[in-house]
């Protein structure tokens, strides 16, 4: 609120603000206090950051406070899924509070009153603003918006005014850490020398014979594997199998499918509304009334695709004419009535590359202007737009190589429209098209279309009933009433003909378990109620029932055992044992050819023409970055020793190689690799200060 008078005056925004959050953040203090009989005094610790406890009132006024600006965002509730990802963010945000802010203050970083006020209504309008105020005709910033807003602001209510103060230190907060940043950032440096290397690597290019010989091509059981041996393995390797809070878990799922009744039921349905749909003189009400699907009756313009699976299965449409019913990838039925095909506003699609002057004078549009120039002469020469569109453009757009995708002409300012709708085909408009947002260079990809159609869609899931989740249900339940400890949950499982399942070392804020999505309550009681042998209670996942018995539990720090990570040792140290043994035999062979014959059935020999020296992974291979390198130090005709990756054992043999050409200015990868670095740096400091601040992270017990 600091500063709403200071902006008011000047100017301002129409951004909906959602109260309820907050309400709730105002509210929840009682209700989740430490007095509370939700929480008991003593375990409210959510974690702890730089030697300050974290209470669970603290984070979660946090979460709420991301969730705030989220829906503020997105116009909706988040769901679950998504909260998981809010809840992330949040102890993210608290982290960097607490870790950055001693750093800001030793450096003398401050946000003053007047940097704040052109974030937020001058010439540096921060991006969370920008994003939220697109004016829906020209997808660009709508000025208008924030002023409209900022000069309300005043008199809106006290919960609005919050909002808009919280923002505020949002904004300021976001702001400090650019600067700091920033300042990383520009004490990174690449060298000429450093530049010709990474030229050399991108452009060098070797046309390669690869042999690959995976493991399996020799058996297990040719291979024995000892206990002594993984013992050595694994005090070699500790820090491989190193991690946090986790535990080992047996379940058995119950699945929840739907039945053979329960399809039966679906598809007599669908049926029914298929030939009520055929014969109705008010599809757009029907479809409302009676699709379960999310959009039961849509337009599609000029330029989208009518949908999948009425494509996949329709030549040709007709309108008037009922499709179905089909079976979707989704497990569901559906059929489409093509209740309508019109003539409507022309679309077209087109691609550019903005090149802003929003807020300059002219002589900077000049420069501008000058430099857009040189861009369209160089596209006209090369044809290559969508390269030139990343590389200049200073939109959204430019990360999609400047694509628009299909639009009206109403949607775009006047001169833009004009100009693409004036074309007479495909192609690139010579000349520059400047409009309020600065200069533009256009590519029509796409002529004006003009057909649409309205889609009337019957929609039905195929889900198991309340009969069949009950039966499952009971089923679950008795297995885990009979089952006492792990012994009997393994006892009667085999009884029963149940398959156990393990997950092992299971990470603490997990979600899943194995492939079992949205499994969180299963693996919190893993670490919150139970103890090593017991049995759980039956938890309801997405589409499974699930009861679980605890095999054992790991505290961070504490030693990995053999008995933890067997299995993935001994699959390690068996892999060794395989390699020593595919090397030793390829050793004797002097061709590839020969060697692929000692594997015919599993071994692959295939020739790569234009392998470069900066990659990493073989195609068909996999990642193999010592193979490559080795190709690239031998001679033509040659060929490299067996060489072990984690994929398998791979020989290269190297044809030809095409040097990188010299070229006079190496700047571009100069800046990309300064650009790199900086963004490793930044990373790289920001994880030794959490490192420093020894975080502990407990919020596996709350949520």
């Amino acid at each position: 609120m600091a500063l709403i008078k200071q902006i008011r005056q000047r100017t301002g925004l129409m951004i909906g603000v959602i109260a309820g959050g907050l309400i709730l953040f105002l509210l929840g203090g009682d209700l989740l206090s430490p007095n509370s009989s939700l929480l008991g005094s003593s375990s409210n610790i959510v974690g702890e950051i730089a030697g300050e406890d974290i209470t669970y009132e603290e984070y979660v006024a946090k979460v709420e406070e991301v969730k705030l600006a989220n829906q503020q965002r997105t116009g909706r509730v988040p769901s679950e899924v998504e909260m998981y990802s809010i809840r992330e963010q949040a102890w993210q945000a608290m982290i960097v509070d607490r870790v950055f802010q001693e750093e800001y203050s030793k450096l003398g970083l401050t946000i003053s009153d007047a940097e704040l006020v052109d974030m937020v209504q001058g010439k540096n309008i921060v991006p969370e603003l920008r994003q939220q105020l697109v004016n829906p005709q020209t997808g660009q910033f709508d000025k208008s918006q924030l002023v409209a807003f900022l000069q309300s602001l005043e008199a809106a209510d006290p919960a609005q005014q919050a909002y808009w103060s919280q923002q505020e230190q949002l904004f300021a907060k976001s702001r400090l850490r650019i600067k700091y940043d920033n300042l990383i950032a520009t004490s990174e440096f690449a060298t000429q020398a450093e530049a010709k290397e990474a030229y050399k690597e991108a452009n060098s290019i070797a046309d390669a014979s690869i042999l690959f010989v995976p493991f399996y091509a020799v058996k297990d059981d040719e291979v024995e594997v000892s206990e002594s041996e993984m013992k050595s393995y694994l005090s070699k390797n500790q820090a491989k199998f190193k991690s946090g809070n986790s535990a080992s878990l047996d379940y058995v799922s119950f699945n929840i499918q739907p039945s053979g009744a329960d399809s039966t039921e679906v598809i007599d349905l669908i049926n029914e509304l298929t030939i009520e749909l055929k014969n109705s003189d008010t599809d757009s009400i029907f479809a409302l009334r009676n699709s379960e699907g999310q959009t039961p009756f849509i337009t599609i313009p000029p330029g989208d695709e009518l949908p999948a699976d009425l494509l996949s299965n329709v030549n040709e449409v007709e309108t008037g004419m009922t499709y179905g019913p089909f079976l979707t990838t989704n497990s569901s039925y559906v059929t489409y009535k093509v209740t309508k095909e019109y003539e409507g506003p022309a679309r077209r699609r087109a691609s550019h590359i903005l090149f802003g002057t929003e807020g300059m004078d002219d002589a900077a549009k000049v420069q501008v202007k000058e430099q857009a120039e040189k861009v369209l002469e160089e596209v006209k020469a090369d044809g290559n737009f969508a390269v030139a569109a990343r590389q200049y453009g200073q939109d959204g757009t430019a990360q999609n190589g400047g694509d628009l995708g299909y639009f009206a002409k109403a949607d775009f300012v006047e001169k833009f429209a004009d100009a693409t709708f004036a074309a007479k085909s495909t192609g690139l408009i010579s000349n520059l098209i400047e409009t309020e947002y600065g200069f533009h260079i256009i590519d029509v990809t796409d002529i004006p279309n003009a057909i649409y159609y309205k889609i009337a869609t019957i929609e039905m899931d195929l889900n198991a009933s309340d009969a069949t989740r009950n039966e499952a249900f009971r089923k679950a339940d008795s297995f885990a009433a009979n089952a006492g400890n792990r012994n009997q949950f393994t006892e009667n499982a085999g009884q029963s003909d149940y398959r156990i399942l393990s997950a092992t070392n299971v990470d603490a804020g997990s979600r899943n378990l194995n492939n079992l999505q949205n499994a969180r309550e299963v693996i919190r009681w893993a670490f919150t109620d139970a103890s090593a042998g017991e049995v759980s209670p039956v938890y309801e996942l997405d589409n499974a029932y699930v009861v679980a018995t605890l095999v054992n539990k790991k505290e961070e720090g504490e030693e990995i055992t053999l008995a933890d990570v067997k299995d993935q040792v001994e699959l390690q140290v068996r892999n060794e044992k395989k390699a020593e043994l595919i090397q030793s035999k390829l050793a004797e062979k002097a061709t590839l050819e020969e060697m692929k014959a000692l594997y015919p059935n599993a071994a692959s020999l295939n020739e790569i023409p234009d392998l470069k020296l900066s990659a990493s992974v073989i195609p068909g291979i996999g990642f193999a970055p010592k193979a490559i390198g080795a190709i690239f130090g031998i001679k033509a005709g040659e060929h490299t020793q067996p060489i072990r990756e984690d994929v398998g054992v791979i020989v290269g043999k190297l044809n030809t190689i095409t040097p990188a050409a010299e070229i006079g200015d190496y700047s571009a990868y100069q800046g990309q690799i300064t650009q790199n670095a900086a963004q490793r740096t930044t990373y790289q400091v920001m994880m030794a200060l959490q490192d420093l601040a020894k975080v502990k992270d407990y919020r596996y017990k709350f949520f």
